[in-house]
């Protein structure tokens, strides 16, 4: 049995949450821009939670902008598909499975682009959203005249542009614009291509006012881990449990954020959906959790990836599993991460609620999160994560950071580095890992002369935009967790400091 509206009645109720006729009846009020796992597992999971609530009434019509395939796998369905929420919220496990109903129709932007522009004609029509990757939103000539335009600005403005000539210009007619594209100030960016695009079609002066006072461009952030389509042999075991196949079923972890910047009642009165989950935010400002994220997530994840590959981890879920490193981890998120995060719009309480929440994505069982993904870039990433806050942590305390220091040192060992050619490869634990860092050379070059590696490293503006050894104890610090680690090992390391500290 395939998951589709008329076997909907023939699915138990005990073991997925199914929509309602009424929510199968809802009028379309977002069109939505791309099919990714991101958004079916984000967006539409919260617009679906809301008509559950009976709070938002309104389902999305989605364009599939890609070139690859039509939308026969979402008709096949009548585009339901079951998102599993699988992973640990509060330090409990959650497995939660339902069948979501989002979505009313998904139409081919290269096959059904009248359908689309059609679709501008109704008023309910309020809300744009889009994931049309990091590369959707750039500058193009599109005409809007094309069937359909290339580029994704190009087709929101042709969209745009139909709505404001059967609605004769109204105000009212202007649409919420939330694109959750993964690019600093989204919105913004989108914006101004949209603005630019309106001038080379010579759309005219009233148009263009139209389009920068009636419609509500919103800043966003994202973050959920959506890895999409379930191994096989996983998915093949729910849909013996919930008694039915469905080739769109997807996972997401528990954890979920969608903020958006605005500080417009009209923008809440529209994106009412809101209510609805305590993961969405509408904010005059969205910095504080892109500080959040950058510092405590992303930041925790880089400065801990070498001691984790060192100790002999490949997952986030292994390390995690062993209780010396989640005490490093938990430690250095609250002692040193967290403290330095704060200011007029970030409490501690916040930060320390975000690292708690940090653990539970970490330790997800059902995630299998390489820690060997996470050195891509590794020298950058740390730049930009992670050496702020050495700065604010001495400006904080005048002291050495330890935890900081040791993820420095772990780093340093990793990077030595062989060279084959212009490739690099790391060994650590009889394993070796291929090495993608603009600064691989520069450390390899160091490691040349290991009695002076730690001094050459931290004093090289190159790779961390300061000079390390400036501030007091670091380079010692660094330079004595590089012997432990080498004497002693990771594990070691970590259990001798977890002992030390809790004694």
């Amino acid at each position: 049995m395939i998951l589709n509206k008329e076997n909907l009645k023939n699915i138990k109720d005990d073991k997925v949450t199914k929509p309602t006729a009424e929510i199968l009846a809802l009028p379309e009020k977002v069109i939505q821009f791309g099919t990714g796992v991101l958004l079916r597992g984000l967006p539409d999971y919260f617009i679906d939670k809301a008509n559950q609530q009976g709070i938002f009434n309104g389902r999305v019509l989605v364009v599939k902008s890609t070139s690859r395939g039509g939308a026969d796998e979402f008709s096949k369905q009548d585009n339901l598909y079951t998102l599993c929420v699988k992973g640990i919220e509060n330090g409990v496990t959650v497995e939660e499975n339902s069948i979501n109903a989002s979505i009313s129709r998904v139409l081919s932007a290269s096959q059904d682009w009248a359908e689309i522009l059609k679709a501008a004609h109704q008023p309910e029509m309020q809300v744009v959203i889009s994931n049309t990757t990091e590369v959707g939103i750039v500058k193009s000539e599109d005409k809007i005249t094309d069937n359909p335009p290339q580029s994704y600005p190009g087709k929101l403005l042709a969209f745009l542009h139909e709505r404001y000539t059967v609605f004769n210009g109204s105000a009212e007619s202007g649409m919420v614009i939330v694109p959750t594209e993964l690019i600093s100030d989204n919105a913004d960016k989108l914006k101004e291509i949209v603005l630019d695009l309106a001038i080379h079609n010579k759309l005219g002066w009233d148009f263009e006012n139209w389009l920068k006072t009636a419609n509500h461009f919103c800043k966003t952030l994202v973050d959920r881990i959506v890895p999409g389509k379930l191994p096989a042999a996983e998915r093949k075991v729910i849909e013996n449990e919930l008694g039915y196949e469905d080739e769109l079923m997807i996972m997401a972890e528990p954890f979920r954020l969608w903020a958006i910047e605005s500080s417009s009642e009209k923008v809440k009165e529209v994106l009412s959906f809101e209510k609805a989950d305590k993961g969405i935010f509408i904010v005059p400002s969205i910095d504080k959790f892109k500080e959040l994220k950058l510092r405590l997530l992303n930041g925790t994840h880089t400065i801990s990836c070498g001691l984790a590959i060192l100790a002999g981890f490949n997952t986030v879920k292994e390390a995690m599993a062993d209780k010396d490193f989640t005490s490093n981890v938990l430690k250095l998120m609250k002692e040193e991460i967290a403290p330095v995060v704060v200011n007029e719009d970030i409490t501690y309480d916040e930060a320390l609620a975000f690292a708690n929440s940090v653990v539970d994505r970490f330790s997800n069982p059902f995630l299998e999160h390489q820690w060997q993904a996470i050195t891509l870039n590794f020298t950058s990433k740390m730049q930009m994560r992670n050496m702020p806050l050495i700065r604010r942590y001495y400006a904080l305390k005048n002291e050495v950071p330890q935890l900081t220091a040791l993820g420095v040192a772990a780093y340093i060992l990793f990077m030595n580095v062989n060279k084959d050619g212009d490739t690099y490869t790391a060994s650590a634990n009889g394993k070796t890992f291929p090495v993608q860092d603009e600064f691989a050379e520069v450390l390899y070059e160091y490691w040349k002369n290991p009695e002076t590696v730690v001094d050459n490293t931290l004093g090289d503006r190159r790779l961390w935009d300061k000079n390390l050894n400036n501030y007091p104890g670091f380079n010692a610090a660094v330079k004595s967790y590089v012997e432990l680690l080498q004497n002693k090992g990771a594990k070691e390391t970590l259990s001798n400091l977890h002992s030390e500290r809790t004694n």
